[in-house]
């Protein structure tokens, strides 16, 4: 069986020593959900209503049940199983590249980027997988990328499955606590959903939807 897959190249900081920020990356530093956005960006118009269609039943469960996991783990498998890491990894980039200008919101940047200047320790805690938000991490200068983790096999492709729990409420807790200590306490989080709110609990200073800021149109 392979790896976990997880970062796609990002680099994680070695120093923990500063004040550690955490940011929730979708809806919070972007205007709207990213992996959503990358695989629709992946799969063309045509692609993306073939596997809307195949996402019936999944779907269907997710109105019932609202598992955000097993609806996210549905799209992986409908829309990139048998992708290699390197394919992935690529793309991913080149979505980075291509979203931009149009998906962050100018306001958190802001705040990222005074965090920064105070010498924090920024790191992004997210559901989306770590190795489609690892090209915007690199960009942003993080420090820090927690995300789920896909399943890559002996081969170096994704087999539709996570090898992590879905990275949200409780979960983005518990690892930041694995990388940073049980004891932790964030000196900032900011989140923008109930999959934050164990999170914002162990930060000094909580920011609950205090970005609203969009890209100028052009």
């Amino acid at each position: 069986m392979g790896d976990m897959g997880a970062t796609g190249g990002f680099r994680q900081s070695g120093d923990r020593s500063r004040p550690i920020v955490a940011f929730d990356f979708d809806g919070t530093l972007t205007v709207r959900d990213s992996f959503t956005q990358f695989l629709r960006w992946r799969a063309g118009s045509g692609g993306w209503a073939l596997g809307l269609v195949k996402m019936a039943r999944a779907t269907a469960a997710y109105a019932r049940d609202r598992d955000r996991g097993a609806i996210k783990a549905a799209s992986v498998k409908v829309f990139l199983k048998g992708v290699t890491r390197a394919e992935l990894e690529a793309d991913a980039a080149r979505f980075a590249d291509h979203a931009w200008d149009q998906f962050m919101r100018p306001d958190a940047l802001r705040v990222w980027e005074d965090w920064g200047r105070q010498g924090a320790h920024r790191v992004i805690v997210t559901a989306s997988p770590e190795i489609t938000v690892a090209p915007f991490a690199r960009r942003l200068g993080a420090e820090g990328l927690l995300g789920t983790h896909l399943t890559f096999d002996d081969q170096d492709r994704i087999t539709g499955a996570f090898s992590s729990p879905n990275c949200r409420g409780e979960e983005k807790v518990r690892r930041l606590q694995e990388a940073f200590g049980p004891d932790l306490k964030l000196t900032a989080a900011y989140g923008d959903t109930s999959g934050d709110t164990e999170m914002l609990a162990i930060a000094e200073q909580p920011g609950f939807r205090v970005f609203t800021g969009r890209p100028a149109r052009r």
